[in-house]
This record gives C-alpha cells, sequence and structure tokens, in this order.
C-alpha cells in the first residue's frame, strides 16, 4: 500500500516537522528530500491484519516514554532498539483492539469520562486542570482519552479471554496454603527485575544453545554493572519491556511460580542464572526487599454514598450532588438517611450505605486506599472511581486474624494471578504469531 509521490508544499512541511522531532532515530533518518522519506514517514510504519500503524503514532508514544524515562532518571537505551520496542508494543495494541472490537467489546464515553475523571482526581487535579496540564506536556486531551478507551477495552478483552485458559483445583489452593511460599508472604515483598528472551515453539537445538549463550552473556554483563533496565528494554520481549522490567512490588506468594524460588535464594541486586522454560528463557534480578507485616488483617466498618451520571444529569451535575451532599454531612446531616435518598449502590443504599466490616483489596484501588487514609469516625472528600462518584464514612477499625476461609479466598486470588501473567504472555505469543504483520520502517 505505497503512498503517492506527490506531496503538497503543506504536507513537504509538516514531514519535515517530523522528521525533526525524531532526528537521532536512524531508523527513520534519510535525506528529506527523498520520496522514500515521504511513503515512510508521511504514512503508514506498519500493516497489522486489517489495521495499520501510523508514523505519528509511533512519534507520539516514542515523546511519551522519552518523558516517562526521563522523569524517572532511567538511562535511554539506542534509538533503534527503543523505537523497535515501541513498534512492538503498538502492533500487540493493534491487533488486541482489532481483536476487541470483533467481539463487540466497546467503551462507552460515560464510562470513559468517569475513568478519565477518577485520573484526573488521582492526581489531584480537576478535569480541567488535567487537561492544561496534559496540554502543557504537549498531550492532546482527546487522544489521551482515546488511549484510556484503548486500555479499557484490551484489559476487557484479556480479562474475559485469558481467564477462561485459568482453572484452579483444591488439591492446588490446598497445596499454597501449605507451601513455604504462603508464609513468606506475611514477613516480606520483593521487587524483580525480569527479561524474557522468547524461543520459537519446537526451536532446534542449535537455537536453543544459542539463546541460552546469549542469556548467560547478557547475565555477565549485569553481573560486571550493566544497567538492568536498559539491557531490559534493550533485550527483552516482555510486556514489562519499556518499564525496564521491573515487575513492581509483590509479596512472595505473589510471584511467577517459573523463578519464585531463586527470587527468595538472591541477596537484593543478585541476579539468577538463567531459567529455561517451555519457550523461554528467563532472566532475574532482586532490585530491592522489604517487610511487609504480620499474620493479622485491618478491617474497616465503612459505608458510602455513590451518585452516577445519567440520562437526565450531566457529569457536571453529578460532581455537584456529590459536594452538596458533601456539604451536608459537614454540616451534620445523617449519613444513612443521605445515602437511603442518594445513593445508587442497590447492595448498601438501603442499608444506609453500610458495606460492613472490609479490607482494602476488596475495592478497586482508590477506594480502598481512602478508606484506608480516613480516620476513624472521619468523612472523606468526594472521589471519583470507575463506578461514579463516592463519599465514604469510617465507623470503626479492628485488627483480626485471618480466618480460614479469609486464607483460602486469599490463595485463591494468588493462584489465578500467577496464572493469569504466565497465561496472558503465551497468549499475547500465539496472537502476535496469528497475526499478518508487515513492518515498513
Amino acid at each position: 500500500m505505497d503512498l503517492p509521490l506527490e506531496v503538497s508544499a503543506k504536507m513537504h512541511k509538516v514531514l519535515t516537522t517530523l522528521l525533526v522531532c525524531v532526528v537521532g532515530i536512524s531508523l527513520l533518518y534519510v535525506p528529506v528530500n527523498s520520496h522514500a522519506v515521504y511513503r515512510e514517514i508521511e504514512g503508514i510504519v506498519a500493516i497489522v491484519d486489517d489495521d495499520v500503524v501510523l508514523a505519528s503514532e509511533l512519534k507520539n508514544r516514542y515523546d511519551q516514554v522519552i518523558r516517562q524515562m526521563q522523569t524517572q532518571n532511567v538511562s535511554l537505551p539506542p534509538n533503534e532498539i527503543l523505537i523497535s520496542q515501541i513498534m512492538e508494543r503498538l502492533i500487540l495494541e493493534s491487533i488486541q483492539k482489532q481483536e476487541a472490537e470483533r467481539r463487540g467489546i466497546r467503551i462507552d464515553d460515560e464510562t470513559l469520562t468517569r475513568a478519565v475523571m477518577s485520573f484526573a482526581q488521582g492526581n489531584n487535579m480537576t478535569l480541567e486542570q488535567f487537561q492544561q496540564a496534559l496540554a502543557a506536556d504537549g498531550v492532546s486531551y482527546r487522544e489521551f482519552r482515546e488511549e484510556i478507551r484503548t486500555e479499557m477495552a484490551i484489559t476487557r478483552l484479556q480479562r474475559n479471554l485469558i481467564n477462561r485458559r485459568i482453572s484452579i483445583t483444591d488439591q492446588e489452593v490446598e497445596g499454597l496454603l501449605n507451601s513455604p511460599f504462603y508464609k513468606e508472604m506475611f514477613s516480606d515483598e520483593y521487587r524483580v527485575g525480569h527479561i524474557l528472551l522468547s524461543l520459537e515453539e519446537r526451536a532446534s537445538d542449535e537455537v536453543v544453545e544459542a539463546a541460552m549463550a546469549e542469556a548467560n552473556n547478557i547475565v555477565k554483563q549485569l553481573r560486571e554493572g550493566a544497567d538492568f533496565a536498559q539491557t531490559a528494554i534493550a533485550k527483552s520481549s516482555s510486556s514489562r519491556a519499556l518499564e525496564g522490567g521491573d515487575l513492581g512490588w509483590r509479596k512472595a506468594g505473589e510471584l511467577p511460580s517459573l523463578f519464585a524460588e531463586q527470587v527468595l535464594e538472591l541477596e537484593v541486586d543478585g541476579i539468577a542464572e538463567p531459567i529455561k522454560t517451555s519457550g523461554a528463557i528467563h532472566i532475574i534480578k532482586l532490585l530491592e526487599r522489604r517487610g511487609a507485616g504480620v499474620q493479622k488483617v485491618v478491617e474497616t466498618n465503612v459505608r458510602h454514598i455513590l451518585v452516577q451520571p445519567s440520562e437526565i444529569r450531566s457529569p457536571e451535575e453529578t460532581a455537584a450532588l456529590i459536594q452538596d451532599i458533601k456539604r451536608q454531612l459537614d454540616e451534620g446531616a445523617d449519613f444513612a438517611e443521605l445515602a437511603k435518598e442518594h445513593s445508587q449502590d442497590p447492595a448498601s443504599a438501603l442499608n444506609g450505605g453500610d458495606l460492613g466490616w472490609a479490607t482494602p483489596d476488596q475495592f478497586v484501588g482508590q477506594f480502598g486506599e481512602i478508606m484506608e487514609r480516613t480516620a476513624k469516625e472521619g468523612v472523606s472528600e468526594p472521589f471519583l472511581t470507575q463506578f461514579g462518584w463516592h463519599v465514604l464514612q469510617v465507623l470503626d477499625r479492628r485488627e483480626e486474624d485471618m480466618s480460614d476461609e479469609a486464607r483460602e479466598n486469599m490463595a485463591v486470588e494468588i493462584l489465578h494471578k500467577r496464572r493469569f501473567e504466565e497465561e496472558q504472555q503465551e497468549w499475547l505469543k500465539e496472537i502476535r504469531d496469528e497475526a499478518f504483520v508487515e513492518v515498513r520502517l
């Protein structure tokens, strides 16, 4: 699908500007007067099944990643490597977006607006302030919204398809409950770096040996002081490559079973020998370790009021309503009565908004975080989640030994999270292999 060689003077200016923006990206840097520049930069950089990846998308994502790495003080890899990783991520996103569309997964504007407003509030901004912050960073608010829409659709798609591949038996739950990993969960948390070297299915012995030699060489370089994050960006085929391979903080039981034992044996900054599994070789580093508590849980007796936009109430009117409810509470109004009158949570409204005794992990992230921060007998400021606007009140707190049922539920959640990540990586590899992809860089 080559583009016409003739372009207007206006387009020539646009292309020249774009080229200047990506100077130093060797894959795109060719003389401005070359027709190849017009074909490659002006339009399509990859064909993915029935979709395309545009040069503008690649450039925008490149700019975002550069800003993020600079903010986090991560060393920048060579441009051609960074471009390759970003291109692969855009290709995978395109494949998943098309699959979501085929399966009728849509994120409506109302749901999207609630998510964006929640995102803004998570950054302690109003929606207008958040829009201004995006503009100051050179980010289009409309493009940001569409990126969030795509992320939400992909998340739903993954949840729907990958969960079907997961089954957890009673024997597996019992085995985890009796394992040293479960006990370790309550003592320490681990932050792990991960580099994944993929192997083709039924790869020959020679290919496997070559990949293992490369893995050993990477380990050697890392132990000699090479930057792990930069190496992960350059070498890893994991979905966390652009984050420098950082898997974040996890308790022992939440570590992927593929390398959980090795992590527990490592000292901080230690790097394990390469771990070969079916279809991949893994390189791991223990970045940090910290204490995580004891086998007790803090439960909170909480109640809330939920209001949502509707066909007859705009998002702005809904935000005004929750602020008015908070004002009435500050003036001494009865929380239970206001919940019965206004709350749109059918499970709790008739009970005065009462959610009973709960732990933070039982709720969406922001609700749980705000519940933890709110003082006993205190009322939170209004906040937004994907469900709508909330205001909550903490009635009481207690510390309880974890019940057998709670332990079993936690074990199921841990096993599911482990299995989900393992299946997710395999599923992404499968859909990538099955897709028609033509890279035009």
